[in-house]
Parts: C-alpha cells; sequence; structure tokens
C-alpha cells in the first residue's frame, strides 16, 4: 500500500492537542470518485469548529483528516468517471463532509463532482480558497432571485464569504454596500467593488445607509443575531435576506409579524447540502468570474502541512484573509 504525509485528529480539543502528522495509507478512488494529489488545503471556520468539537453535525468516524476545501491535480479516477480527467486541475470543496478524509493530507478522494476544473492561468492556491466560501457567496447573493439593478448590503465584507459576495453581486449587476471592521478591511472591501464601505464598529449603520440610498432589496448576512435589528430598518418591503451563520445567537428570535408584514424572504444557506445542480451552476458562475482576470482575493499566512495545527489557530484568532496550508503547492502537477 502507497504510503503519504498526512494530518489527522482522533478525539475533538484544541488544536495542538489533537491534531496528529505523520504517515498513513494513500486513498484510492472508488466508483464515481477521483483521486487529487493536493497542492494547497484551505482552513475555514467550520473546519476548526469540528476539529474543536462544536460543529459535528453528528458525523464521528475514529479518525479524521480535516479540512474541506484545497485544490491539486486529479491523478487517478474511480469507476465511472472519464479518464480525461486525470491531470486536470482542480478546486474542492466539502470533501470532509460526512467523509473521514479532508485535504490536509498529500492525497483526498472527492465524488467527482466535488472537484471543479480550475481555469486556466488562475494559481492552485486561489483554487483552495473558493470552495465553501465561494459556494456560499454565489448562493446568498443569487438564491432569493435576481439582483441585477438592485442594492444588496454585505455585512463583513472583508471575511471570506462576504469578499467574494461583493464580487459576484457587483458581477451581477448590483449595486453594493458593505460593513466591515477597521481601515484596512473598508479599503479592501472598497477594493472588491463595495460603493460605500461602513465600519460597523463606529458608524451608525442603518442611518449611514439611510443617507446613501435609504433602503436595502437584500442583506447577505454574517451573523443573523447580532445584526437581524439594523437589517430590519434597512431593508425595503418585499426585500430579502440570505444569511449563513448566527455565531452571537444560534437560537436567536424572529420578529415574526414585523417580517411578515413586510412580506420579507428568508434563506438559509448551508452549502454541504445543496442540491448538485444548485452548486454546478454556482460552480459555473464562479469560474467565469475567475476566468475574467478581475478576483479580489485576500490571504493571510500560508503553513506547511506539519504546521496544520498553528493554520487552525491563526483561524480561531480570526486571522485577516484566507488561511491556506501548502502540501505540494503550484508544482502539484510535477
Amino acid at each position: 500500500m502507497l504510503r503519504m504525509r498526512a494530518v489527522w485528529y482522533e478525539r475533538t480539543g484544541a488544536a495542538h492537542d489533537v491534531l496528529q502528522f505523520g504517515e498513513m495509507d494513500r486513498p484510492q478512488p472508488e466508483a464515481g470518485e477521483v483521486l487529487v494529489r493536493i497542492a494547497y488545503s484551505g482552513v475555514n471556520p467550520s473546519d476548526v469548529k469540528r476539529r474543536a468539537g462544536t460543529r459535528t453535525q453528528g458525523y464521528a468516524p475514529p479518525r479524521i483528516v480535516p479540512n474541506m476545501d484545497g485544490s491539486g491535480v486529479v491523478v487517478a479516477v474511480g469507476e465511472g468517471v472519464d479518464r480525461k480527467r486525470i491531470g486536470e486541475r482542480v478546486w474542492l470543496h466539502s470533501t470532509a463532509w460526512k467523509r473521514p478524509f479532508g485535504t490536509a493530507a498529500e492525497y483526498a478522494t472527492t465524488p467527482s463532482q466535488r472537484a471543479i476544473p480550475l481555469p486556466d492561468g488562475v494559481p492552485l492556491k486561489v483554487g483552495a480558497a473558493l470552495g465553501v466560501p465561494a459556494l456560499t457567496a454565489h448562493r446568498a447573493v443569487h438564491g432569493c432571485g435576481d439582483v441585477a439593478g438592485r442594492t444588496v448590503l454585505v455585512t463583513g465584507g472583508a471575511g471570506a464569504v462576504g469578499l467574494y459576495a461583493i464580487q459576484l453581486a457587483k458581477r451581477a449587476g448590483a449595486r453594493v454596500i458593505a460593513t466591515a471592521r477597521g481601515s484596512e478591511k473598508l479599503e479592501l472591501v472598497r477594493q472588491a467593488g463595495a460603493e460605500a464601505a461602513i465600519d460597523y464598529t463606529t458608524e451608525p449603520v442603518a442611518q449611514r445607509i439611510a443617507s446613501i440610498c435609504g433602503t436595502v432589496d437584500h442583506v447577505v448576512d454574517v451573523d443573523f443575531a447580532a445584526n437581524l435589528a439594523t437589517t430590519l430598518a434597512v431593508l425595503a418591503p418585499h426585500g430579502s435576506i440570505a444569511t449563513y451563520a448566527s455565531m452571537s445567537d444560534p437560537e436567536p428570535r424572529i420578529p415574526f409579524y414585523s417580517m411578515m408584514t413586510m412580506n420579507l424572504r428568508l434563506l438559509w444557506v448551508f452549502v454541504y447540502e445543496l442540491h448538485a445542480d444548485t452548486i454546478a451552476s454556482a460552480a459555473f458562475d464562479v469560474n467565469a468570474w475567475l476566468a475574467s482576470g478581475t478576483a479580489v482575493h485576500r490571504f493571510a499566512q500560508t503553513y506547511p502541512l506539519q504546521r496544520a495545527a498553528d493554520a487552525h489557530v491563526a483561524v480561531e484568532q480570526a486571522a485577516f484573509g484566507k488561511v491556506v496550508i501548502e502540501v505540494a503547492g503550484e508544482n502539484a502537477g510535477a
């Protein structure tokens, strides 16, 4: 059996307590799967929460290789997968969803549809930053209908999802307003295409929006509970909210009749369980955006595989930018 370097955990807990680095058997693709030589492994907040034991979704195999997202090159395929995929540069999403092995390893298997071709000229490092954030952003922008000619508010615009949501909404013809914290993050959201950037820690968000455009038509929201009062103050009747987190309060109270009488739409975005056709459509749009050469990305520090625990800690400490782990790097296809 061929071996590979990998990082794994066999119990949940603090990163440096539970993450182990060593060698394990290289996986082989089963029917409908591809085997990918990993170039970079992307670390998401959901990855560190699962490792910490706060977001397991009831799935707890004896050994888990963490990290949902990544990039690399297809080196083998299982039964039913076109052999022409071998040699293809891909970006990965949801690799460890209801499966034991993610991308924090030299090789990973994944269902073929979760390995999305990476456009020519796009670095593999960028591919590792996409996955769950880009697909979540696409669904949050488009899941309630066409945003062309509409005003979209993106809260937490400098975060992984928010940064891509700004760009995808702008690309779709929306006017975008974003919130962030601090001058560096405000500059990033402007660079991404936000017409107005509001520091939610120092400015009255609702008043600023009222002075800029009156109301907004759609909100892409990073913390449903924390932002709900402001959201309802700025959202126009018949508007919509797409939310993918509520960290400040996982069981928020909803002012039902206030929202009902405004005829609002509320969309929950949980990318791991989206229908395959929804993912395929989103991936097509994301690739078109990447191929345009206009995409803005923000990276924090890149770590070697043996320092995966440090990468997880960086995400827990809210690193500014995408945290990635370099495995084979840009030479993955060599």
